[in-house]
C-alpha cells in the first residue's frame, strides 16, 4: 500500500508540474507531492523491499500512469512508440523482480 501511495503522489506531483506551466500556483503541489512520494518510498524500503524492485516498480508505474494521464488531461501525445517504450520499461521491471526472487531463493539454499 505504501508503494501504491508513493506512485500516486509522484504521478500527481508530475502532472502538477505540467499544470504549473500555465498556472504557477501548482508548484506547491509539486513540492509537497515529490516530498511525500520520496518519504513513502523510503518507508517501503524500510519495510524490506529491495531498492531495485521498489524503485523499478515506482518508476515504471509512474512513467506509464503519467503518460496516459497526461494524454487524457493535457492532450499530450501517446503514440505507439511511447506505448512500446512503456511496455519495455514494464518488462525490464519484471526481469528485475524475477532476478531478485531467484537471488533470494539461491541465498536461502
Amino acid at each position: 500500500m505504501l508503494l501504491i501511495a508513493a506512485i500516486v503522489t509522484e504521478v500527481a506531483a508530475t502532472l502538477s508540474l505540467r499544470a504549473s506551466q500555465d498556472h504557477p500556483a501548482w508548484l506547491g503541489v509539486v513540492v509537497v507531492g515529490y516530498t511525500v512520494a520520496f518519504i513513502l518510498l523510503a518507508l517501503v524500503l524500510r519495510e524490506g523491499m529491495a531498492v531495485g524492485v521498489a524503485y523499478g516498480i515506482w518508476g515504471a508505474s509512474g512513467t506509464a500512469l503519467t503518460a496516459v494521464l497526461a494524454a487524457v488531461l493535457f492532450r499530450d501525445a501517446l503514440t505507439w512508440a511511447i506505448a512500446a517504450g512503456i511496455a519495455l520499461i514494464i518488462a525490464g521491471v519484471l526481469f528485475v523482480e524475477l532476478g531478485s526472487r531467484s537471488h533470494t531463493t539461491d541465498s536461502a539454499s
